[in-house]
């Protein structure tokens, strides 16, 4: 019987595309409405990385506000309406994209995505971009009811790929992504231009590369020990 393909896992905001302004500015839309500060990109942009949900939290608790979780799942619903309107207002890939996944897909790939932006507006996102049709799957924060750091949601997106997980990689930017990869028992590439408050080679990923030129052999090396490892 043939051996499934080897399948890519991405995350999204922080790994494919600096979504950062969109998302920060959704937010202080938000603290604006709720009279309080708003916050410096800067500062804001590796508050991003876990969800809506926590980018709230965080945002809030940075302008003194502790959330009750009513009052967080009320603001969460007003997150996602405002930020689906603003999805690509500034958001774009980062260099080198598209360029990889061409050499990915030539090289017999499959592609998926794994965020913890909701898939509504993940698969929105990814096609404005002019990259969604590249993937098999496109699995949200809501797609399945368990989200990163749950290792489940990165194997389940790859059978819903149609792939392998003994024959996938992650790529991500993030301790969530990092931390699901691992659990999984997956290998896990690590961007460093993403969003995480610590450096991501700190948090143990198999590889580190800091532009997308190195993606692909980074990827071929993980994928080659991962399928020696289970011949072994």
């Amino acid at each position: 019987m043939p051996s499934l393909p080897p399948i890519a896992v991405f995350d999204l905001d922080g790994t494919l595309a600096e979504t950062a302004p969109d998302l920060v500015g959704t937010l202080n839309a938000l603290l604006a409405r709720e009279g309080l500060p708003e916050l410096p990109l800067e500062q804001a942009r590796d508050m991003i990385g876990a969800g809506a949900k926590a980018l709230i939290q965080r945002g809030f608790a940075a302008a003194g506000e502790p959330l009750p979780a009513e009052r967080l799942e009320a603001l969460f619903h007003a997150f996602l309406e405002h930020y689906g309107r603003h999805l690509c207002d500034r958001s774009h890939l980062y260099p080198g994209v598209v360029e990889a996944l061409d050499r990915l897909q030539a090289d017999g790939f499959l592609l998926a995505v794994c965020t913890n932006k909701v898939e509504v507006h993940a698969v929105e996102l990814l096609d404005r971009l002019g990259i969604g049709a590249r993937f098999a799957a496109i699995c949200g924060r809501d797609t399945f009811p368990f989200f990163k750091p749950d290792p489940r949601h990165i194997t389940e997106t790859v059978g819903r790929a149609g792939g392998d997980p003994a024959r996938a990689v992650m790529v991500g930017d993030s301790r969530a992504d990092i931390e699901a990869a691992k659990a999984a028992g997956i290998p896990v590439v690590a961007v460093t231009f993403g969003y995480t408050d610590t450096p991501v080679a700190e948090l143990g990923p198999d590889k580190v590369i800091e532009h997308y030129e190195g993606l692909v052999p980074a990827i071929g090396g993980l994928i080659e020990r991962a399928s020696a490892q289970a011949s072994a």
